[in-house]
């Protein structure tokens, strides 16, 4: 139609013009989106990934409808366009250049995103540390990438901009593709409260509660396939490519037909799949032949190589082995890649590992449901030595106390008192340092009410440790998730942080310990008591900026020691670094690049 040409010349002569918040339909697609082009220069473009053909309900006739596509309105596919329109001074939408242009656009960036999928013959094979490193690498060939795990079961998580709960794993994978997470990236996860029973998070918000049994008989075909589909489908359109993770083995027989995180996904992906095994397990080759003849054979096709991982020594002793497999299985190899020491966070519990440093002592209670865990990474910078402790006599000795964030603030307040801690805990207030972080800030309170756990007409309430004065509720089932920066209150400082928690805690007559920015005031966060050195906060990642390093470690008496002054950001930006320059040494990256990402001749 001759108004929307004109839509379009105009488009091309004014170029790019990015987000357009004043548009009463602003975001139609998704957030971030460019609005440079609201009207297609390539119209009809006919590539059946970005529209099809539909019969108009006005003239009946058979038209072109786009209506899902969101090609132009990526912010690289946009940019893109306008400079190479005002390259080639194209004004006028009939000009036959624009077909060369798309074409020309497409071998830059994807119309519609390629899947690669990194499976693990067993749990801890080394499916998350691969997909980071592949977000990396092709992050740095200039591409744009987003990693995807439909389901992950983790208490590590983390908070998005737009307040969603992924996997801090996924969080990791988003830095490392330079990617900007939300809830698409990790739609579904499953975080633990014991007694065989998850909280199930979809779309980064709690959706219900399950058994091992209602989860594969009734959360997954009701609901499960839906929101991984949905999701997956939305980073295809929006990325070049989606590196993808799988969960556990993609050989569990038993639930085959129910594994959405596995073949199931490789499969609504089309993904090109890779077999990652951990061969200091032992029995590596068994691991891939035994997994991947388990597969079946009609699914068996996806797996197009294999990575041995974790390798101590000279690889070159896999040499035959590596024949025989390739030889049985008609596989490749792609490559062995060497242990690696490195400085990132680590995804579930088995990643509570001891920091040996020759700094402060810092203890950290290993509670049974203990969550995000890698609040104390930053730590390492100043050289502490973090222990995670299970007897009150491993106390002895620390600079700093800390009681972390827990999945079942109650119950591990049980645990505490049964295990002797609370009774420890107390006499040490006033002599070191204690700093309770979400759910171990609770358990220094008096209280702790629970409405919603009703016994008669009572609500249930439980004792707590009473080294602060303050009360918490959980007087809502709904869970804040946010993330908040701000000042340290007692002198000053910058704090980043997120909050992920349920309920909500007065300060009695404490002093705040953080002042948060929010709606443009300084709102108090947390509690200080300087005097008895108690400090509590709802703030996970409160160690990662330097200036509450110092703040904690100053209070324990440490201020003699100075490590590392700087964002423990820029340390995990190093270490992706790191990581991404080991796998491309180690990977036949000819063979990444042409059969898995399809990319001939490419120049980046």
């Amino acid at each position: 139609m001759q108004w929307v040409k004109e839509k379009v010349r105009a488009e091309l002569v004014v170029g790019l013009r990015g987000p357009d918040p004043e548009c009463e339909y602003h975001p139609c697609h998704y957030e971030g989106q460019d609005c440079s082009w609201c009207f297609c220069p390539f119209y009809p473009c006919e590539i059946h990934e970005l529209g099809d053909y539909v019969r108009s309900s006005r003239t009946g006739e058979m038209v072109w409808s786009c209506v899902d596509c969101e090609y132009l309105h990526r912010p690289e596919v946009a940019t893109y366009v306008a400079k190479r329109v005002k390259e080639l001074f194209i004004t006028d939408p009939e000009d036959p250049r624009l077909k060369s242009l798309f074409k020309e656009l497409q071998t830059i960036h994807r119309p519609r995103g390629k899947a690669i999928m990194v499976l693990g013959a067993t749990s801890d094979a080394g499916k998350s540390l691969t997909v980071t490193a592949l977000c990396r690498i092709i992050s740095d060939m200039g591409y744009t990438v987003a990693p995807f795990k439909s389901q992950n079961m983790s208490l590590n998580s983390f908070v998005t901009r737009s307040g969603d709960e992924i996997s801090r794993a996924q969080q990791l994978q988003a830095m490392a593709a330079r990617m900007e997470p939300d809830f698409h990236v990790n739609p579904i996860l499953l975080k633990p409260k014991g007694d065989s029973i998850s909280q199930v998070v979809v779309d980064g918000r709690p959706f219900a509660d399950y058994d091992v049994r209602s989860y594969y008989g009734e959360f997954i075909p009701q609901h499960g396939f839906g929101i991984m589909e949905r999701n997956l489908e939305y980073l295809k359109r929006k990325y070049d490519y989606v590196v993808m993770e799988g969960a556990g083995s993609p050989a569990e027989i038993n639930i085959y037909d129910r594994d959405i995180a596995n073949m199931g996904a490789a499969k609504a992906a089309d993904a090109d799949c890779i077999l990652v095994v951990n061969i200091e397990r032992g029995g590596a080759f068994a691991y891939a032949y035994g997994t991947i003849m388990l597969i079946p054979e009609e699914d068996r096709r996806l797996v197009k190589g294999i990575i041995i991982n974790n390798m101590h020594g000279d690889p070159s002793y896999l040499d035959s082995g590596i024949a025989i497999l390739e030889e049985r299985l008609g596989i490749p190899v792609l490559g062995v890649v060497p242990h690696l020491d490195l400085k990132l966070p680590k995804e579930d519990s088995l990643g509570c590992k001891d920091l040996e440093g020759d700094g402060p002592d810092v203890a950290v209670i290993r509670l049974p449901r203990i969550s995000n865990f890698t609040d104390f990474d930053a730590l390492e910078m100043d050289g502490a030595r973090v222990r995670y402790v299970t007897a009150p006599g491993q106390l002895e000795g620390a600079d700093l106390v800390v009681i972390p964030g827990s999945k079942n603030t109650v119950g591990d307040l049980e645990w505490l008192r049964s295990s002797g801690f609370a009774n420890h805990l107390t006499t040490l207030a006033g002599k070191v340092p204690i700093l309770g972080i979400c759910g171990g800030y609770q358990m220094m309170g008096s209280v702790i009410e629970d409405p919603f756990a009703i016994e008669g007409d009572e609500p249930s309430t439980v004792e707590g440790l009473g080294l602060l004065d303050i009360t918490t509720r959980f007087d809502s089932r709904d869970k804040h998730t946010k993330q908040v920066q701000g000042e340290i209150a007692a002198g000053g400082g910058r704090v980043r942080g997120y909050e992920i928690h349920m309920g909500s805690s007065d300060r009695g007559g404490h002093d705040p310990l953080f002042l948060i920015e929010e709606d443009g005031r300084m709102k108090k966060e947390g509690c200080l008591d300087m005097g008895r050195k108690l400090m509590g906060s709802y703030l996970h990642g409160l160690f990662d900026l330097p200036d509450f390093r110092r703040f904690a470690l100053d209070l324990a008496g440490c201020d003699a020691h100075r490590g590392e002054d700087r964002d423990h950001k820029d340390s995990v930006e190093e270490n992706l670094d790191i990581l991404a320059d080991a796998f491309r040494k180690a990977l036949d990256m000819a063979v990444i690049t042409n059969e898995f990402m399809e990319v001939m001749g490419s120049d980046r």
